[in-house]
């Protein structure tokens, strides 16, 4: 990565050399500022640096006490002020963290919980339910502890009762939680079991040097802001690591969003001026301000003061905050930037909010590099690629083809140790010389951004024998404005030759409604014909088909595929 773009960052940020000497940094340099904020039932509560230490002590405390502050500690339940509390808690212990998705079915919840070796689980009622009916296949948990539990039943322990108890425990003096230490930085630290759109999940193993690696020098590349709304699942790396632990070593407020449908009533309540987000949640602001915009009659409008805009700011002169001033409000007021990974992003949305004054960076990442492995700077910010590298890797193309492209290999402070019992499957992931296979093909073009083409399993190749990425026209079409998700694969010979490619989209509701199909079937045809008009004849789609049914999703809102690369 050219040095110019990190010689234009914020000031050097002390480096931790553990979780614990993280949040310790926090507590040093900002004590009584606010770490989080959170709904109630009695309001709004806010927490400090200092305060948020001192009750990750007494939850240790209490850990301690149960003799399983060095085991495997699961958590399942909604994102929280409790779930992240746990998360630095077990982190700064001896033990191992084990962030469970909460959305599993019982028979996966069995895969992750009594595979991952968990001893305890922290959970809100929902799951509870759930390790109820499961209880007997689960023989290494000792204790269940439950968010919203006021008494204890048998192993199934309140955690407010837990709590305080190890209140006590640290007030009367034992101190034995806080004089743990990290023993090898480069043991296992948290094991994440990837939610894959194929085939059964495995488990990222990733040590406390990953950890404090990507906190470190994720903060050299991209910046953050002052106050965040945190809004997507803490199961995740991206939220957890990128988000969760970035905030705390940038002593940037966290705000948690209780609910998704509450988004937009959290940016009125709490302001912020950065959020995470993925593809999916930022298409929604995207198609929610233009429906309002479209509604109120002001397309147009907009189109001018867009123009006007981009002319001012070719003179130097900015004023989008000013001449979009009713878009911010609806935002909060205060939104300045949003960091988008977890899969491709349009560029037209990106385009978007940068024209009215909302800096989009895109970024990529993998839970196997704890997660992120690039991202574009404030500085120099390109939406069709997905940034620069990390200072701490090194990223190669491997087997790249006559376009540069090939498939993107990483290694370095982020790599993961491997997949948890399964030394087959991490051997089929690195490659003789120690880099590990992200499974994506791209290529870096020459100021050192990475470009992604497509994922590795879901090339097709026609029998003419070329090579077609189908995101990358599946790009194309989801930018047909009534389009709300499509997946592009091949359709198949008699002999089973991928011989032309094929769409199936699902459309909005205000589109279907009281449609006549056969009509709405050829104009949707037309559209795709026109917007793929410009590439290549065997990169058009013979079949289009409008799906009926949704597609069916990970529990991180990814569209599976079934093995032929189809939708299933």
């Amino acid at each position: 990565m050219p040095k110019n773009v990190l010689a234009q960052k914020t000031p050097e940020l002390t480096k931790p050399t553990s979780i614990k000497h993280l949040l310790q940094i926090a507590v040093d340099e900002a004590a009584d500022k606010i770490a989080f904020k959170y709904r109630t039932s009695d309001g709004i509560r806010e927490v400090t640096f200092k305060e948020f230490q001192t009750e990750t002590f007494w939850l240790g405390t209490a850990l301690n006490s149960l003799g399983l502050a060095k085991g495997h500690i699961g958590c399942a339940a909604e994102n929280s002020y409790n779930w992240i509390l746990v998360y630095l808690t077990a982190l700064q212990s001896e033990g191992v963290f084990c962030p469970i998705d909460k959305e599993l079915p019982d028979s996966d919840l069995i895969n992750v919980v009594h595979g991952g070796d968990d001893e305890i689980v922290f959970c809100d009622k929902k799951r509870e339910e759930n390790f109820k009916r499961i209880r007997d296949q689960l023989p290494n948990v000792k204790y269940f502890i439950c968010f919203d539990r006021e008494e204890d039943e048998g192993e199934f322990l309140s955690f407010a009762k837990l709590f305080a108890k190890g209140k006590e425990l640290y007030e009367n003096g034992d101190r034995s939680y806080c004089e743990m230490k990290t023993a090898d930085m480069q043991a296992l630290k948290m094991l994440i079991y990837t939610s894959g759109t194929t085939g059964l999940a495995k488990g990222v193993m990733l040590s406390e040097h990953n950890l404090v690696s990507l906190v470190h020098y994720g903060l050299k590349l991209a910046s953050i802001r002052e106050v965040g709304l945190s809004v997507l699942p803490y199961h995740h790396s991206y939220e957890a690591v990128a988000g969760i632990l970035v905030a705390i070593h940038r002593h940037s407020t966290l705000c948690i969003n209780d609910s998704l449908k509450r988004i937009v009533k959290n940016l009125a309540l709490y302001k912020p001026s950065y959020m995470y987000v993925v593809p999916a949640l930022i298409e929604v602001l995207y198609r929610r301000m233009n429906a309002s915009i479209e509604e109120k009659g002001k397309t147009k409008t907009i189109k001018i003061a867009i123009k006007l805009s981009r002319f001012l700011r070719a003179i130097g002169i900015d004023a989008r905050r000013k001449i979009f001033a009713e878009l911010h409000n609806a935002l909060g007021g205060n939104l300045v930037k949003l960091v988008c990974g977890g899969a491709p992003l349009r560029a037209e949305i990106a385009d978007f909010f940068d024209d009215i004054g909302i800096l989009v960076t895109n970024g990529y990442g993998i839970t196997e590099c704890s997660p992120l492995v690039s991202v574009n700077t404030d500085f120099i910010n390109d939406p069709k690629t997905i940034g620069f590298p990390m200072e701490c890797i090194d990223v190669r193309i491997d087997d790249p083809n006559e376009d540069e492209e090939g498939e993107i290999c990483v290694k370095g402070d982020i790599v993961m140790l491997g997949y948890y019992k399964n030394e087959e499957a991490t051997a089929e992931v690195f490659t003789e010389d120690g880099y590990f296979r992200t499974g994506d093909y791209g290529k870096i073009n020459k100021k050192g951004q990475i470009i992604i083409t497509g994922r590795k399993k879901n090339i097709i190749i026609l029998g003419n024998g070329k090579n077609i990425y189908p995101e990358e026209l599946e790009d194309y079409i989801g930018s047909i404005p009534y389009v709300l998700e499509n997946i592009v694969y091949a359709s198949r010979d008699e002999v089973g030759t991928e011989a032309a490619l094929a769409v199936q989209c699902v459309l909005a509701d205000e589109v279907l409604e009281g449609a006549n199909m056969e009509e709405l079937q050829a104009k949707l045809k037309h559209d795709v014909f026109n917007v793929l008009s410009e590439l290549p004849t065997y990169k058009q789609i013979n079949n289009v088909i409008i799906r009926e049914t949704p597609f069916v999703k990970t529990t991180t809102n990814k569209i599976r595929r079934a093995k032929d690369g189809s939708p299933m």
